[in-house]
């Protein structure tokens, strides 16, 4: 849990900001909005046991469902299934006043009643497809004002080792607790892979754990519309299919990375339990939202028990068995992938006899990321001018290779850099009929230079190195 007397936890919600945790910036509030947060927060940390029971109320405040538009508008999205964008509500009568003075009204008489969610697919790495829903923005809306509110309160109960979408937390934060208990001798990991987390949350389970810390009887009825909303996409003839589900959380909600949390949060608390692992084994827990890991000094079925039954017996979720690893690392061969990294022990470059801890881009990772370039650069932007196609694709490369700062990914780095050199080189060759001419007396390294094209080899800043294993 937080650490720090309540004053410095005060600065998980500083005055005057909200943290955005799915976009990683800060958002500015109103000052009442700010110091509500700031109150609920204390009230809920200092009194664990402590039930709020007049909620609903202030989600609906205007102040709330401004700043609360205001966010969505930032994180700009798609429309939802009524087709209605930013810019149409904008342009409308009365504009977003308009628009959120009638969210206020209909939560207020609790008239509400959330729209259908969109789902589209999301093609992945490996040829799957992960789903995604898209709620209207008046429904996205109404779940970032319900996130405003209840966030503070369960921010104060998550623990130390929960690192996904919370405030001030990022994925290097987890790799940099995996690299501590790495280099701590905690080498036996259990890679845990949750199935369609997301999709299986059972809701009774989950609404249970929402009652821990909410006795307002209308937020808890708000948050299970959202939960039970059908969901409608295209079936296998083309034409709309509509489904509801007693499981799960619509990834792209608002509220789902905030509820996943809340749930995954008792795994959390039952493994720190004296009668947990962490006590008995020694072991430590990192979790960034579904992707966890256990890392302790030895494997062991009670260890393995442990995991597996409160993940499935008694939280209700499926462990895919085919991507779930045991592995020791430190032997030959041995690697963890996380999130979006591999740690592995390597061999001493220099021939000292050693081994030492290296975290590199995963091979899925680099795999991803070649896919993202070829989409960036292809035959389809033959018109597009060479430059502003380098603009674009900068803003691209610099976002990764700030992302894959962490560890020793030089190696990685200038391959890529030598593959967006050369797929670039191929893109400008073949976009016309006429061959692309550099310069006089240009190559085209320097003419790409001369352009701006980031090299992602040169934008990192040099990491200490990390433990040596003899």
């Amino acid at each position: 849990m937080v650490k720090g007397p309540i004053t410095e936890q005060l600065g998980l919600f500083e005055a005057g900001y909200a943290w955005d945790a799915a976009y990683g910036t800060r958002i500015a509030l109103p000052e009442k909005l700010s110091s509500l947060r700031q109150k609920l927060y204390q009230k809920a940390k200092q009194e664990p046991g402590f039930r709020f029971y007049a909620l609903y109320d202030r989600i609906y405040r205007m102040d709330v469902l401004e700043s609360a538009y205001r966010i969505a508008r930032a994180n700009k999205g798609a429309a939802g299934i009524d087709g209605v964008d930013f810019e149409r509500i904008e342009s409308g009568p009365g504009g977003a006043k308009a628009f959120v003075g009638d969210l206020h009204q209909s939560l207020r008489t609790r008239s509400y009643k959330p729209e259908a969610v969109r789902r589209v697919y999301i093609a992945k790495p490996d040829g799957r497809q992960r789903p995604l829903g898209i709620p209207t923005i008046r429904d996205r809306v109404a779940q970032t004002a319900a996130v405003l509110i209840l966030e503070p309160i369960f921010e104060a109960d998550f623990l130390d080792c929960s690192y996904g979408f919370r405030a001030k937390r990022s994925a290097h934060d987890a790799l940099g607790e995996v690299e501590r208990h790495l280099k701590a001798g905690r080498r036996a990991v259990y890679d845990a892979d949750l199935k369609g987390y997301f999709d299986t949350i059972p809701h009774d389970k989950l609404m249970a754990c929402l009652q821990m810390r909410i006795a307002d009887g209308k937020v808890l009825k708000l948050i299970r519309s959202w939960l039970e909303v059908p969901v409608v996409e295209n079936g296998e003839d083309g034409g709309p299919r509509c489904r509801r589900s007693k499981r799960g959380t619509p990834q792209g909600g608002v509220i789902s990375p905030l509820l996943s949390n809340v749930y995954l949060h008792w795994f959390d608390k039952a493994f720190h339990f004296s009668t947990g692992p962490a006590r008995w084994a020694g072991a430590a827990l990192v979790r960034y939202a579904d992707d966890l890991v256990v890392l302790s000094r030895y494997h062991g079925s009670r260890l393995r028990g442990f995991i597996e039954g409160k993940l499935e017996l008694w939280l209700g979720l499926e462990l895919n068995r085919a991507k779930t690893k045991e592995l020791v690392l430190g032997g030959k061969g041995a690697a963890l992938d996380f999130l979006g990294y591999t740690f592995r022990f390597d061999k001493d470059l220099y021939g000292r006899g050693c081994r030492y801890l290296n975290a590199v881009p995963s091979k899925k990772a680099l795999q991803a990321e070649r896919a993202k370039i070829r989409e960036l650069v292809n035959h389809r932007q033959g018109l597009v001018p060479v430059a502003k196609l380098i603009s674009k694709l900068n803003r691209h490369l610099l976002g990764w290779s700030n992302y894959f700062s962490f560890g020793y990914p030089k190696r990685a780095l200038v391959a890529m850099d030598r593959f967006v050199h050369q797929r670039l080189k191929a893109h400008l060759r073949r976009r016309s009929q006429r061959p692309y001419r550099l310069p006089q007396g240009n190559t085209y390294y320097a003419h790409f230079k001369a352009l701006g094209l980031v090299r992602m080899s040169q934008h990192r800043h040099k990491r200490p190195c990390v433990g040596f294993q003899r």
